[in-house]
């Protein structure tokens, strides 16, 4: 099956809470949002969002099959705290588009990565459920590792949300 990787648009709301909606069915743990919540969230909240994304430091990419519907997210924003870092976050493929021979993640992940470099940005940062082996088996195999750091989880502090670094140089 063939995928474009594409930016969100500031007009793609609606889209952006439908794939939302979907995320947090499939994956709750690799949110830090419920679904409920998000559920009950109106138009201006999801027009606030593709604006955020939209912003000149951050990107917003959706991969798009032949019948245009979105089937992967994956954003990225500077890092708060390390003026030289970026984070990774908004990631998500559901469940059909799922595996190393359809290439999606990898191609959002390399839409990103190139963003990150030409921005100047000298590594990525992400987060990832300790629960989610899943995710954290794709970051290994494309070049992030554990950093020691690790926060508690938003929606369940008694679970981490387990920090991996990947240099850009």
């Amino acid at each position: 099956m063939e995928y474009r990787i594409e930016r969100i648009g500031r007009e793609d709301w609606q889209q952006l809470r439908k794939v939302r909606l979907a995320q947090l069915l499939d994956t709750p743990l690799a949110f830090g949002e419920t679904h409920e919540y998000a559920s009950h969230q109106g138009e201006g909240n999801w027009r606030a969002r593709t604006n955020w994304v939209n912003e000149p430091d951050k990107i917003g990419l959706v991969a798009v099959d032949a019948e245009g519907e979105w089937v992967g997210t994956m954003l990225s924003v500077p890092n708060k705290e390390h003026a030289d870092a970026v984070d990774l976050i908004g990631v998500w493929v559901a469940p059909a588009h799922r595996g190393r021979e359809r290439g999606v993640a990898d191609a959002m992940l390399d839409a990103v990565l190139a963003w990150a470099r030409g921005r100047g940005a000298e590594r990525m940062l992400l987060g990832v459920h300790e629960a989610n082996p899943r995710a954290a088996a794709f970051y290994l195999r494309r070049g992030f590792a554990y950093t020691g750091g690790g926060t508690p989880y938003v929606l369940d502090t008694s679970a981490r949300i387990l920090e991996m670094a990947r240099p850009l140089g």
